[in-house]
């Protein structure tokens, strides 16, 4: 306990430096990278544990959150099939993963992918936080001749690009209307009496910016921006040569994101497999996250695209729900053979009610398009 109160007020007295170094206010966009991504401290960068499936106070616990390959392996031997299939049909041989996490997509990946004759050449991991590859490599030790860490794209790449519930944890704009006026939602220092480090609050400021389309009504709204993620789907989609994209998160497309009853946003944090909505508290101890809006990133992957070449167009495969992806992929067939107990975890990547609608998938091709088994039934891309 002693450690996290002594990292969330290191980190504290930077995002509190950052403030008063920018006239005490800062986006939340900047709040949120600062919270997530400061070397050693942010969430993302510091050594407490995030991922797993039993929270902070059980025995053989500490995490904060279970995404799918913590849940079960068959989750990534699923997404294997969709993957192997790009390779073939792009004739590439490498795999890059952004935000492996705890490795064990990675794992289940080429664990599966070996064991089907599909040849990968090079697994890539574009991830951010140093302690994290260091746990990656622990898990990833038997693949080792394969695998290797970047901190940053080089100028082309090739291949098919993995990520699941990476995009939520990119920073985010707050726009709240208030009084029928818009304004951009930040971070300011309220300062305590002794002088020492205050509590974070939030303080708006009348903005230019928008959401993407008009939200009916007069009542007050909050809600996000996504420039960094978009920002980031279209330095992908003009660095990638040839290859597929493949992003699993929760989200909505563009018409249900901005829908006028979501009027309080999505951003969330998790911490102890609970969720809150106060951002501003206990900084560096929790995740924060906002949902995707789907519709955005594949408006950001075709803008991306200046070159009038056939072999250089840049179009959406197909977009679903996470069930309706893993059961073309072939999970169910998977299931014939699982224990009990993994049918009940696999089951839960696929219900309504628990991972399954939430989720969603959507795929983008770098040269002709082709039909992914991922999206063979039940794509939904026309809603985008």
């Amino acid at each position: 306990m002693t450690t996290q109160r002594s990292l969330t007020s290191a980190l504290a007295a930077q995002i509190e430096q950052a403030i008063q170094s920018q006239g005490g206010w800062i986006g939340f966009d900047k709040y949120m990278a600062l919270a997530l991504y400061t070397p050693g401290l942010g969430y993302y960068a510091n050594d407490l544990r995030k991922f797993g499936t039993m929270p902070h106070g059980v025995k053989g616990g500490g995490s904060d959150f279970v995404t799918a390959p913590e849940m079960t392996p068959l989750f990534g031997q699923t997404l294997a099939a969709q993957v192997a299939q790009a390779l073939q049909v792009t004739q590439t041989r490498e795999v890059w993963e952004f935000g492996a996490g705890s490795g064990a997509l990675a794992l289940q990946l080429l664990d599966a992918l070996d064991a089907s004759g599909v040849a990968v050449q090079t697994y890539t991991i574009v991830d951010l936080s140093g302690t994290l590859r260091e746990r990656q490599q622990k898990t990833l030790v038997a693949h080792a001749r394969k695998v290797r860490w970047v901190s940053a794209l080089p100028e082309t790449m090739q291949g098919v690009l993995v990520g699941n519930e990476v995009l939520d944890a990119m920073p985010v704009k707050l726009l709240a209307r208030t009084g029928g006026v818009w304004h951009e939602r930040g971070v300011a220092c309220e300062m305590s009496q002794t002088g020492e480090p205050g509590r974070f609050v939030w303080q708006d400021r009348p903005t230019a910016l928008r959401p993407p389309v008009d939200i009916p009504g007069a009542h007050d709204y909050l809600t996000e921006i996504h420039p960094q993620m978009e920002a980031f789907i279209r330095t992908l989609a003009g660095t990638l040569i040839r290859g597929a994209a493949f992003f699993i998160d929760y989200g909505f497309p563009e018409a249900e994101y901005y829908h006028p009853q979501r009027h309080m946003g999505t951003v969330m944090c998790h911490r102890g497999h609970l969720a809150d909505a106060d951002p501003l508290a206990l900084v560096g101890l929790k995740d924060i996250t906002a949902h995707v809006n789907f519709t955005a990133l594949a408006l950001a992957a075709q803008e991306a695209v200046t070159s009038p070449e056939p072999a250089q167009e840049v179009g959406t495969l197909g977009y679903t729900s996470q069930a309706r992806f893993l059961m073309n992929a072939g999970l169910l067939s998977k299931l014939e053979y699982a224990t009990l107990a993994e049918r009940g975890m696999a089951l839960k990547l696929i219900s309504e009610h628990e991972m399954g609608e939430l989720f969603k998938v959507i795929g983008f091709y770098k040269g002709a398009p082709w039909q992914a088994l991922g999206f063979a039934q039940g794509d939904r891309t026309p809603t985008l």
